[in-house]
């Protein structure tokens, strides 16, 4: 089956990322943005469709469209965590196809480091479904993940040093990006001797926290004609949800990755093997394991022995997170456009050292929450 190319990244970027004081959430997103919109050729004034999530209110394309003076004729503000912009682009996607809008922006922007905004929660004042697990002192959202992980670890055997292969490897493509937030290299046993976090956790298998925007520009089939730069075509999207309190997973094990991986493999009419380079939500080491199992790269319980040998490190036969990841380029807060950025540029052939030879098929997926959501884009080069 050929997918259809109805809609196509034009442009992608980052605003500054680490520590940005005093700049505010907003003024990143419209940094990035303005930089998007002139690698596809287009300004302000050409954008129709917007969608956000996150940053500083709760309303966030009303308050990104007000600052930028945009009045869509689209728009969406759907918010399931870290995977909510892979999710935007398959509705820009489907909005282009009905013929609702012709250029789609897309925006996130957090100040999390430089406003502190980030803590360990214990459930202190907390209502709805979390209030039943942080009252028991489970950290989040990093005790849910650890939580996976230990479970990972009694099904499966997986083992501390495989989680540790994780890191190592995404760091060693850090080493490659000039944009990186932690660049100095670092072994497995520098990962398993870094203080615990939360037990299987150890510091060095959690995610950076950061400042840092990003936007992404996704045009009509049309539009796509006269872009300045390769067109990178959406060839598949799928998306889920399983639950919100990490209580209520149905199986720690098991993503809802399982679910929208399916999805854009079928629209996209091809399989994991496929795929050239892969871009996926790395809040902690265990959820890259999950995704990998969850997308079809590896069977159940098969993702520590995928990864070992540094497999997914620069030079390995499965590139993997190859701006460094929320582990070691950047994470504010909700990393998942990161995944559209890095994939799109790895597909255009811009990024220099870290470039993967020959790229023309590229998945990058998003998780949000307690491995709550997941979304899944699949995007090819003509």
């Amino acid at each position: 089956m050929t997918p259809e190319l109805m809609a196509a990244i034009g442009g992608v970027a980052e605003s500054d990322l680490g520590d940005v004081a005093p700049k505010t959430a907003i003024q990143l997103q419209a940094e990035a943005a303005r930089e998007a919109l002139a690698e596809a050729g287009l300004t302000f004034g050409d954008v129709d469709a917007l969608f956000s999530a996150g940053g500083e209110t709760f309303a966030a394309s009303m308050a990104i469209g007000e600052y930028l003076g945009i009045r869509p004729r689209f728009t969406d503000s759907t918010n399931i965590g870290g995977s909510s912009f892979l999710a935007h682009a398959g509705h820009a996607y489907r909005a282009i196809a009905a013929g609702l809008c012709d250029v789609a922006l897309i925006t996130y922007g957090s100040t999390q480091r430089s406003q502190t905004g980030r803590s360990l929660g214990r459930g202190g004042g907390v209502r709805g479904p979390q209030q039943f697990e942080g009252v028991w002192g489970l950290p989040a959202p990093v005790g849910a993940y650890a939580l996976a992980a230990t479970r990972h670890m009694h099904v499966y055997g997986t083992r501390p040093e495989q989680l540790a292969e994780v890191a190592v490897a995404t760091r060693k493509w850090a080493s490659l990006n000039e944009k990186a937030f932690m660049r100095d290299p670092i072994t497995i046993e520098d990962v398993l001797a870094s203080r615990w976090i939360s037990e299987p956790l150890h510091l060095l298998d959690c995610c950076l926290v950061t400042d840092g925007g990003g936007a992404v520009v996704i045009v009509s089939r049309e539009r796509a004609r006269d872009l300045p730069r390769t067109p990178v075509w959406i060839l598949g999207h799928g998306e889920s949800h399983t639950h919100l309190g990490i209580s209520s997973m149905p199986d720690l094990t098991t993503t809802p990755a399982v679910y929208s991986g399916a999805a854009a493999f079928a629209m996209a009419g091809v399989a994991p093997a496929d795929i050239d380079v892969a871009e996926v939500y790395d809040s902690f080491t265990i959820t890259v394991l999950l995704t990998l199992e969850a997308l079809g790269f590896c069977g159940p319980g098969e993702s520590g022995d995928f990864v070992a040998g540094q497999r997914t490190a620069p030079g390995g036969q499965f590139p993997l997170n190859t701006n460094g990841g929320g582990l070691s380029y950047c994470h504010p807060g909700m990393y998942g456009i990161f995944t559209l950025i890095e994939a799109t540029r790895q597909l255009r052939g811009e990024c220099g050292l870290r470039q993967v030879d020959g790229a023309r098929l590229a998945l990058a997926n998003g998780t949000g929450g307690v491995l709550s959501s997941a979304a899944t884009i699949v995007l090819g080069r003509d």
